[in-house]
């Protein structure tokens, strides 16, 4: 049995809103292995958000378990949640989250300054991880001097930076045409060959479909958890 990575057990969003009670995650259990490459698909107001957040350590449940690499998430303080994401996840956004005055070595050395990593170390790491995206040549340019799929390629460079056991990609090609969004989800699919863990989220079952597992969430719950072929029989 392979040794899993991420470990949800019946895990409750509820929020309230004046007297209505929204269960954004309603009694969610799910467990990912490492080296797993995962697709979470939903709707809009689906609750794959709040599943999202609750994985990358970005929000605690309402009540619940979750597990990540063995540590108990589910009711850390802030402070703690902070260390966990820079220490475990790989965060890849839709926007890609590049700042704008910084060069591309110095936006991927950002996770390791906040590790406490030294000068010398950081930029060997930043510039290792620049290599792998095809970017290395480039580490001097700004952000804006790039294309959108070569700033998304960037910012896949700082989530790899710190070797992390989880990359969390939401909506990675949500910015992106179709031709360079192709090129992400190739680079997604290398990634996971190398042994990296991946959870995708994404609204499009067309994207979905690239990943080896879905999950899809309906009204915060889990209503299709299989492989990808099984769920290309339904849809």
């Amino acid at each position: 049995m392979e040794e899993p990575l991420i470990e949800l057990k019946d895990i409750y969003k509820i929020y309230h809103m004046g007297s209505e009670e929204v269960r954004a995650s309603d009694g969610v259990s799910l467990t990912i292995c490492r080296g797993e490459f995962v697709a979470i698909v939903g709707k809009s107001g689906s609750g794959k958000s709040t599943l999202m957040n609750i994985i990358g350590a970005l929000d605690v449940p309402t009540s619940g378990e979750y597990y990540l690499g063995g540590e108990d998430v589910s009711h850390m303080s802030d402070n703690q949640l902070a260390e966990i994401r820079n220490k475990m996840i790989g965060f890849i956004f839709q926007q890609y989250n590049l700042l704008p005055k910084l060069n591309l070595l110095e936006n991927v050395e950002l996770p390791l300054l906040y590790a406490g990593l030294g000068a010398s170390e950081r930029k060997e790491r930043a510039m290792a991880s620049l290599e792998r995206v095809g970017l290395k040549e480039k580490w001097k340019n700004l952000p804006s001097q790039l294309s959108g799929g070569q700033q998304q390629r960037v910012s896949i460079a700082r989530a790899l930076a710190g070797s992390p056991s989880l990359i969390l990609a939401d909506e990675p090609t949500g910015a992106l045409d179709s031709r360079t969004s192709r090129e992400v989800l190739d680079f997604l699919k290398q990634l996971n060959r190398e042994g990296n863990t991946i959870v995708m989220i994404t609204h499009d079952n067309s994207i979905a479909m690239e990943a080896r597992r879905v999950v899809r969430v309906f009204d915060g719950k889990i209503n299709f958890d299989g492989d990808v072929n099984e769920y290309s029989a339904i849809l």
